[in-house]
């Protein structure tokens, strides 16, 4: 069975950072893009950021860009996403999606993923 599992989650102040790692397991992984999402209380979810399978090319929402980096390793099967200069309004539960979409550039569309994480919490005081 497919699996996503998010950590590293957590609360830090505005300004901090946070590592997150997905976790991936029952699939082959490095055949597949993965993808961050978030989603706020009462807010749609918003697609983070996403790298691809092979080149790991990579795209970022404006609201993130410059600020984390994703990226993949997949002898371990995990994918990251290191967030500095953390916001308050970057506080949301942070998914981890996976699907095969395209091997030359992602999407940061939710539907163009298949399976998802349960999330991690994360809380940027202000």
């Amino acid at each position: 069975q497919v699996q996503l599992v998010e950590s590293g989650g957590g609360l830090v102040q505005d300004g901090g950072s946070l590592r997150l790692s997905c976790a991936a397991s029952g699939f082959t992984f490095d055949y597949y893009n993965i993808a961050w999402f978030r989603q706020a209380p009462g807010k749609e979810r918003e697609g983070v950021s996403c790298i691809t399978s092979n080149y790991g090319s990579t795209n970022y929402a404006d609201s993130v860009e410059g600020r984390f980096t994703i990226s993949r390793d997949n002898a371990k099967n995990t994918a990251y996403l290191q967030m500095n200069s953390l916001r308050p309004a970057d506080t949301a539960v942070y998914y981890c999606a996976t699907g095969p979409g395209s091997r030359r550039r992602c999407d940061l569309r939710a539907r163009m993923y298949d399976y998802w994480g349960q999330g991690t919490q994360v809380t940027v005081s202000s």
